[in-house]
C-alpha cells in the first residue's frame, strides 16, 4: 500500500508526527499546515479533514506527546521495585527526552502560548504525570513523596531547559 492509500488512522497518526516536528523545529506560530502537510506528504485540505484549525492540530500533538511519556511512566510504575522508582523514573524520562526530543520542545513551546485549548492540554498532561509519580512514590512508601515528586517534575523542567539549549552541565551531578 502506498503513502497515498494507507487507512485513515495511520494518516491522522501521520499528521499529528509530522506537526509535532515541524512545530518543534519551526515553532507553531511560524510553522504552517501546507508545512505539515508537506512533511507528512499529503494535500494541505486533508489535514482539516483530520483536525479543523491549526490550534486543534497542536492540541493532537501535545496529547500524543503526553499519552506517550505517561505510557513510559506507567510502565516503570508497573515493574520497578519499590528502592529503585525513582531512578527508574529518571532514566525512563533521558530515554524519552533522547528519543523524542521535539515532543519536549513542542511542550515547552506550548507552555507560552495564551490558548485555553492549548494550557488545558498542558495542564492535564501535567496533572497526569503528577498523579502517577505522586502515588506510586506514595505506595512505595517514599518518605515525603509530595517534596519527592515537586523535586521530580523540577528536575525534569531542568532536563529539558537542558536539552533545549545543549546545556549538560545542567545535569551534572
Amino acid at each position: 500500500m502506498s503513502k497515498k492509500e494507507a487507512p485513515s488512522v495511520n494518516r491522522k497518526d501521520e499528521i499529528v508526527s509530522a506537526a509535532i516536528e515541524t512545530f518543534a523545529e519551526i515553532g507553531y506560530y511560524r510553522a504552517t499546515t501546507a508545512q505539515v502537510a508537506e512533511r507528512a506528504n499529503i494535500s494541505q485540505p486533508y489535514i482539516f479533514k483530520f483536525f479543523p484549525t491549526k490550534e486543534a492540530l497542536l492540541a493532537a500533538a501535545l496529547e500524543a506527546s503526553w499519552e506517550r511519556i505517561i505510557a513510559s511512566f506507567r510502565r516503570v510504575v508497573e515493574t520497578a521495585q519499590p528502592e529503585q522508582l525513582e531512578s527508574e523514573l529518571i532514566e525512563a524520562y533521558e530515554r524519552i527526552l533522547a528519543d523524542r526530543s521535539n515532543e519536549m520542545l513542542l511542550q515547552m513551546q506550548a507552555q507560552t502560548i495564551p490558548s485555553d485549548v492549548i494550557r488545558e492540554e498542558m495542564r492535564k498532561g501535567f496533572r497526569n504525570v503528577r498523579n502517577i509519580v505522586l502515588d506510586a512514590f506514595r505506595h512505595a512508601s517514599i518518605p515525603h513523596p509530595e517534596e519527592r515528586t515537586l523535586l521530580f517534575l523540577a528536575r525534569g523542567m531542568l532536563c529539558n531547559i537542558s536539552m533545549a539549549l545543549d546545556m549538560p552541565e545542567l545535569m551534572e551531578k
